[in-house]
């Protein structure tokens, strides 16, 4: 198998053990259909892209990470090349709080798009509890 190819499987398994959210914001992720994507939300394409799945290495490559299960998580494009612009990228640890107490005040992704992900979230538990 080719690394292009492993790491998309990872990519994919973590994706499904954390339910499609992303590993960081917690925020709903595309893999294959940003249209789906698009409709389920009301949100244009250019917002969707900040939200495709992306492999993540907990241990960066540069730092010696692996592709293998144990290192990889599942990230939105946005929380992914985030980490990684900074001179020296956060550990996914102390990322994962940076994030969460960004969202908390607001200030991570688009304020519009809490309000869009939380509608549909509530609409989809409900439909699951009526079943």
């Amino acid at each position: 198998m080719t690394s292009g190819n492993r790491l998309k499987k990872l990519r994919k398994q973590a994706a499904q053990r954390q339910g499609g959210y992303c590993f960081y914001c917690r925020y709903p992720m595309w893999d294959s259909r940003p249209e789906e994507f698009i409709g389920r939300y009301g949100i244009s394409s250019g917002l969707a892209q900040r939200f495709q799945c992306t492999a993540e290495h907990v241990q960066a490559r540069c730092d010696g990470g692996k592709d293998v299960a144990p290192n990889i998580v599942a990230a939105c494009r946005f929380c992914n090349s985030t980490r990684h612009k900074a001179k020296h990228a956060a550990d996914a640890q102390t990322y994962v709080s940076f994030v969460r107490s960004r969202l908390a005040k607001g200030k991570w992704h688009p304020p519009q798009l809490r309000a869009s992900f939380s509608e549909r979230k509530n609409a989809s538990d409900r439909s699951s509890r009526a079943r």
